[in-house]
């Protein structure tokens, strides 16, 4: 996608993961998922 504004171009490309982003995206979202179930456990109301 290509936009000209005023004699500026600004181009988007979509960006290619390598297997190694992957892995790291996978961890980064297990250990959110972990925080946040520790975060209900917590403050759960009784």
């Amino acid at each position: 996608m290509t936009l000209n504004i005023f004699f500026l171009t600004i181009t988007i490309k979509k960006r290619q993961l390598t297997a190694e982003d992957i892995l790291h995206e996978e961890m980064v979202k297990k250990i959110q998922d972990q925080n946040r179930d520790r975060q209900f456990s917590m403050y759960r109301p009784f």
